[in-house]
């Protein structure tokens, strides 16, 4: 038999991560939703036409992720799936088989919207109702556009889950990475890694010349709760005892509304949230890799006569 689309796959992985409670390892997951699907070893053999993965581990992925938008499921660390709370009670709702209009609505609408639902759920999900309406006469150009946005959005999540599993000095070390592919520094060696116990709010500096006459700082924050003003104007604070002119603060969470308002009062500081942390780094293909696809349209111009 062909191998079950994705939505296939997510009654599956949720019966599967309600069997395991302290999370699983991705590998076991696919696994265990290709047993219960009835996948035989021709079909977990069964390749991408890119050749990068398996497509019954492609699907089981996509399965995932419509569960982390549905806030059914996490990546607690990195190579682990985890129901959440809310996907334990879901689960719990549904003992014995998950109705079909159920996997429908994970299926459909939460590949519309971000993980955060909006206060207003109800107008979120008629959003979503009206945008699958569109895609069914969408041209196919448009349709993938909205698959590579899609893509993305997937992977900026996932980049961001695998930064939180990993250390401080990786992130740091990441941060000045990523700037470097942006063009600041003239060589990787011009961007010095300097945080640690001390730092005085500075986790990086970056030589914009060779001879180090103007530099920038940067201090990189991997938290999950929003960074307040207090945290900012003591960057800003580090930067005045550098009597530095500039300064960026990159976190993988987000800013109150007083740390913007104070960084634009003052005009050198440069806040990164996390999304365009995320959309920086596929942009300059930091940690992540691109495949390019060509798109045949036909050339008018050699056929004129």
């Amino acid at each position: 038999m062909a191998i079950p689309t994705y939505d296939r796959f997510i009654a599956p992985i949720l019966d599967c991560l309600a069997e395991r409670t302290e999370g699983a390892a991705i590998r076991e997951v696919q696994e265990c939703a290709a047993d219960v699907l009835g996948l035989d070893d021709g079909e977990r053999a069964e390749i991408l036409p890119s050749g990068t993965q398996a497509v019954y581990k492609n699907r089981a992925g996509w399965a995932h992720d419509r569960l982390k938008r549905a806030g059914l499921s996490h990546s607690p660390r990195r190579g682990v799936w985890q129901l959440t709370a809310a996907g334990v009670e879901f689960v719990r709702r549904f003992p014995g088989r998950l109705p079909a209009e159920e996997i429908a609505k994970i299926a459909d609408t939460f590949k519309h919207v971000r993980l955060r639902q909006s206060a207003d759920e109800s107008s979120t999900v008629d959003a979503a109702d009206e945008a699958i309406a569109v895609d069914s006469v969408r041209s196919p150009e448009e349709r993938l556009d909205q698959a590579l946005a899609e893509i993305r959005d997937s992977v900026a999540r996932e980049l961001l889950e695998n930064i939180a599993a990993a250390t401080p000095r990786f992130f740091e070390a990441l941060v000045l990475d990523l700037l470097h592919a942006m063009g600041y520094g003239a060589s990787r060696a011009d961007l010095q890694q300097v945080g640690g116990s001390g730092d005085g709010g500075i986790d990086g500096v970056i030589s914009l010349d060779r001879l180090g006459l103007e530099k920038v700082y940067v201090q990189a924050k991997r938290w999950q709760s929003a960074v307040g003003r207090p945290d900012v104007q003591a960057f800003y604070g580090a930067l005045a005892g550098q009597r530095a002119s500039k300064g960026v603060f990159i976190t993988t969470s987000n800013y109150s509304e007083q740390a913007k308002e104070f960084a634009a009062s003052v005009g050198q500081i440069v806040l990164v949230d996390g999304a365009l942390l995320g959309s920086l780094m596929i942009e300059h293909g930091v940690g992540v890799s691109q495949r390019t696809f060509a798109v045949p349209r036909v050339d008018s111009d050699y056929f004129e006569v």
